[in-house]
């Protein structure tokens, strides 16, 4: 194989980075592809040919200079703010302000950057939507606090879990057993009232929201493959937090 053309390679070079990023931090599939076009569009390259999964990445250029290159994807969160630097990157791209050098080192800084919020106002807020949750399911007042403390309970636990093992799956059902079983002491100790509401409210920020919207928005774009993958991931990720919940219910009897 002949040696790719600098000008191509670092064409590819910042597309496939901006498409990773977007692709790991829970971009739309078909939004990663119209991104990385565009940009390589924008440095006038020909052909630009991209091919998005949830698990990898392959870009092409065609033409004199043609360069392909595939990169793997082995980890997937949610912040949508890189996202969101990503797309005022490739605006800035569009409308001719960086260079391919510039470009590049723009986005590693947006890789390198690190969580919006900081884990204990992650907490917070997940504590706060549990309580809302509650409120909306038709709970009552004085049960929002253990409905606060059982859904940051399962947060905390999820991201600790993420830590100590590779499989996500398995931090979801320990996360949601969590919730499960601590939901029932909460209204053993007095401290709440509905059982239920409490732990159907306390599991709501275990629930993978974006990854069901990304789906059936992939699917409705036309991306079968993506879309179904993410269904799928959904899919088990419900069945794990189900699984967990359950194995609560069973051992409270």
């Amino acid at each position: 194989m002949e040696p790719m053309n600098a000008r191509s390679g670092e064409i590819v070079e910042v597309c496939l980075l901006a498409g990773k990023i977007m692709l790991e931090n829970g971009g739309e599939t078909y939004r990663v592809e119209d991104t990385m076009i565009r940009i390589a569009s924008a440095y006038g390259a020909e052909g630009p040919q991209s091919f998005v999964m949830p698990t990898g990445i392959m870009f092409a250029i065609e033409g004199s200079e043609s360069a392909t290159r595939l990169v793997r994807i082995s980890q997937r969160s949610t912040n949508l703010n890189k996202v969101t630097e990503v797309n005022d990157i490739s605006r800035r791209i569009a409308g001719g302000h960086l260079r391919p050098a510039e470009a590049c080192r723009l986005l590693k800084e947006v890789e390198r950057g690190a969580p919006v919020y900081p884990l204990g106002i992650q907490l917070v807020l997940a504590a706060l939507a549990s309580g809302c949750f509650l409120i909306l399911y038709e709970g009552t007042w004085p049960d929002m606090p253990a409905a606060m403390l059982c859904g940051g309970t399962g947060f905390w636990l999820l991201g600790r879990m993420a830590k100590l093992s590779s499989i996500r799956l398995f931090g979801e059902l320990i996360a949601a057993l969590a919730v499960g079983l601590l939901s029932y002491l909460v209204v053993r100790l007095g401290i709440g009232q509905q059982h239920s509401t409490i732990m159907i409210a306390s599991v709501m920020p275990l629930v993978p929201g974006l990854l069901i919207t990304n789906a059936v928005r992939d699917l409705m774009a036309g991306h079968l493959v993506s879309g179904i993958s993410k269904g799928a991931e959904a899919f088990l990720t419900a069945f794990a937090i189900g699984a967990g919940i359950g194995i609560a219910l069973t051992l409270n009897g």
